[in-house]
């Protein structure tokens, strides 16, 4: 579904991301761990058209999308989920849904009503504002916004940053019941832990490059990824 090939992003003089190279097929989840600065959301960014890179290339449903410019991105049906949430504060949780489909025409009640289904708090919310809401409903409500668009793949960039452990375990699992029901997902985060749990694959990120991937069973194994990333002493 989604290709990256020695893709290299640069702010300026400096290179952010130094020719990476992913995949990500239709149907997984596949996640990206590092630690803080290592390009991680750069990544995501780049993937939605937010940052395009300056060489490299990156194809989509065998299209290839280096150039697109990111407000059409949600019209191929790639939605982004930011780090931070970024909710519309003053708007209620029912006006921040509808404006996830902006993009769509028809009526969308029935599209609301399976956000509802899967986020029931934000049913009892829907006349709120935003910044109303606690840390972790922000993350549903976040969430839900994307999957009003009825995207194909979404990108989610750390959605258990800051959350408390057992509004985690929801958000990972409504991750997983996305992916069943047929949305691609590719998932960006520091909680390696349920990351690699959830996650059909995973790419391991250091210093803006792959350093190494495979399948999420594998990872949770590997004593790097045990050592550096799940804080854990290996015996050497």
């Amino acid at each position: 579904m989604l290709n990256v090939t020695n893709a290299v992003v640069r702010y300026g003089s400096i290179e952010a991301l130094h020719g990476i190279s992913f995949d990500v097929e239709q149907g997984e989840i596949v996640t990206l761990l590092g630690a803080n600065g290592a390009g991680k959301s750069t990544t995501l960014r780049m993937v939605s058209g937010l940052h395009a890179p300056s060489s490299g290339s990156i194809t989509y449903e065998g299209r290839d999308i280096t150039k697109v410019k990111a407000h059409e991105f949600v019209s191929m049906g790639i939605s982004h989920v930011p780090e931070g949430r970024r909710v519309f504060p003053r708007m209620t949780v029912e006006e921040n849904l509808e404006m996830g489909a902006f993009r769509r025409k028809g009526p969308l009640r029935d599209d609301m009503e399976e956000v509802y289904t899967q986020f029931p708090i934000l049913k009892d919310r829907r006349k709120q504002p935003g910044a109303n809401l606690s840390g972790g409903e922000q993350q549903m409500l976040a969430i839900g916004r994307a999957l009003m668009s009825k995207p194909r793949l979404l990108l989610l960039d750390e959605p258990s940053m800051g959350l408390a452990p057992m509004i985690v375990e929801t958000i990972f699992s409504i991750i997983g019941q996305i992916r069943d029901a047929g949305t691609t997902v590719f998932v960006v985060e520091q909680n390696a832990t349920q990351a690699l749990r959830l996650a059909d694959r995973g790419y391991v990120m250091e210093n803006g490059r792959i350093v190494f991937g495979g399948l999420a069973k594998d990872l949770l194994g590997d004593e790097r990824v045990r050592a550096v990333y799940l804080g854990e002493s290996v015996d050497t």
